[in-house]
């Protein structure tokens, strides 16, 4: 096979929008799959039950990420005191879980495409467990640092994998709202371990964050794999019977069955991928979507602004305590407004929204701290900054938070979804060390100056989102990614 015969069958993937009939019609023997009916229409009332299922299993693993963030606030005084550590050394035990995360990041889409997406989703529960162990075990800084950059490769293997795999198994119909809950369980963990922090020992809730790993590690022995990666790795039988268990048994699942077999048929003529090969011409507008939102999402301060919260209240004279507490309560709820509304108002407008959002949140607390610098109406200052971080938070759960990952695991095809999603999510976790290692630095230049910073990236954003992001609602993972690489919409990015 000729380099222009793959040039030519990529001009062909991406300018492909009807799936009505075949690319390529198979040669010799076909990939089995088990189809009835007719291939015009296709019938999606069967039962979702295992789709539910197996979106529970994968988001323990969103569960475990969030307590993985949420372990090194509530235990620092005791991990401290009970192993001697100086406050330089739990400083690295805190920051090294995004150094992990970011490892395990650029290795999770070769996991992923290599195993499937349930082997990855074993990794990463095993990776944490180790970490865990490690780190309950540890009686000085090496273990603990050791355990705890374990539990961040887990970490980072688990944002990829988990969004990706509820993507690939659900119904267009349900897939936004299903991939959103993935935040919300990060925020649920999150704020599980945190309060429990309050009440445990911090060896005992590393403990705890075994739990969610070994629902992973049981729960994905009952539930099918990707019928999408099936396909891919050409294991059709397999395919056929786990797209059947998706879908219930008086599902007609011809039409969407053909429809995934005829993209991945056409896909088989591409080599493999590699990094380089993102910066193809076919591939650029799906890339620039899926890393500029990470980097919208992360370069915002949203992990600098997380971290210091209540060193942030309590410099406006807020109680932190109190503030902290009220934030952390209106997120999950809020998380799960944006699940409802993911499916029924689409990720374009929210997203647009909590960018806008955010941005505004950022402006009341800038403003509220320019008129502390200045001595100006000091009294309204702590009510002021509360109200801005709680507009920015509650804001971002909106959208900002959950929207990016869903619209990742949408719009790379499939040939090149490790390879790309690995850089997203990477850059992601490249971002959320930035936005950490420089808040305390941001804030000793200027309060104010910081959150206008944070209010400008956000409102670049929102011109971002609505210029090149288009809406995935109620499409399928084929039309989206044949549309994402057309040449129409690459022209219109040049």
């Amino acid at each position: 096979m000729t380099l222009n015969h793959d040039a030519e069958s990529g001009e062909r993937l991406a300018q492909h929008t009807d799936f009505s009939e075949p690319l390529i019609q198979p040669k010799g023997k076909t990939t089995a799959i088990a189809v009835g009916g007719d291939h015009s229409g296709s019938r999606n009332d069967g039962s979702i039950s295992m789709v539910l299922i197996s979106t529970s299993v994968a988001v323990c693993g969103s569960f475990e990420f969030g307590t993985c963030v949420g372990y090194s606030s509530p235990t620092q005084s005791g991990i401290r005191k009970d192993l001697g550590l100086s406050l330089t050394e739990y400083s690295v035990f805190g920051s090294i879980l995004t150094v992990g995360a970011m490892i395990g990041a650029i290795t999770s889409g070769k996991i992923a495409d290599s195993v499937g997406r349930k082997g990855a989703m074993r990794v990463s529960a095993i990776f944490c467990i180790l970490g865990w162990l490690a780190i309950y075990f540890s009686r000085g800084a090496f273990t603990l640092d050791l355990g705890r950059i374990s539990t961040g490769y887990g970490m980072g293997v688990f944002s990829y994998v988990v969004p990706v795999f509820i993507a690939e198994i659900t119904p267009k119909n349900l897939r936004g709202g299903l991939t959103t809950v993935n935040q919300l369980m990060i925020c649920c963990g999150a704020s599980t371990g945190f309060i429990l922090g309050i009440v445990l020992t911090w060896r005992t809730l590393a403990l705890v964050g075994l739990l969610p790993c070994i629902l992973v590690l049981l729960g994905l022995f009952v539930v099918p794999e990707s019928p999408r990666w099936l396909a891919k790795v050409g294991r059709g039988k397999e395919f056929n019977a786990a797209l059947r268990r998706l879908r219930g048994n008086e599902a007609d699942i011809s039409s969407e069955a053909a429809e995934i077999q005829e993209y991945i048929q056409t896909l088989e003529v591409l080599p493999e991928s590699t990094v380089m090969d993102l910066f193809q011409k076919r591939y650029s507008h799906s890339v620039i979507v899926g890393v500029g939102l990470m980097i919208f999402q992360q370069f915002g301060g949203i992990n600098g602004i997380g971290f210091y919260t209540r060193e942030t209240l309590e410099l406006a004279g807020f109680s932190g305590g109190n503030g902290t507490a009220i934030i952390g309560y209106i997120q999950p709820p809020i998380n799960l407004l944006g699940a409802i509304l993911m499916d029924k108002c689409g990720r374009k407008p929210l997203i647009m929204f909590s960018a806008t959002g955010t941005c505004l949140g950022s402006v009341l607390t800038g403003v509220a701290f320019y008129l502390q610098e200045h001595e100006m109406v000091i009294d309204w200052v702590p009510e002021l900054v509360f109200a801005g971080l709680l507009v920015y938070f509650a804001s971002f759960s909106t959208g900002m938070g959950a929207v990016p990952w869903v619209i990742m695991s949408e719009i790379f095809p499939i040939n090149v979804k490790g390879t790309a999603g690995s850089l997203a999510t990477a850059v992601n976790w490249f971002g959320s060390w930035v936005a950490s290692y420089t808040f305390i630095f941001l804030t000793n230049w200027s309060q104010s100056g910081t959150f206008f910073l944070y209010a400008g990236v956000y409102a670049a954003a929102v011109v971002f989102v609505a210029i090149l992001v288009p809406e995935t609602k109620g499409k399928t993972l084929e039309e989206i990614q044949a549309s994402m690489n057309s040449s129409k919409n690459i022209e219109n990015i040049h």
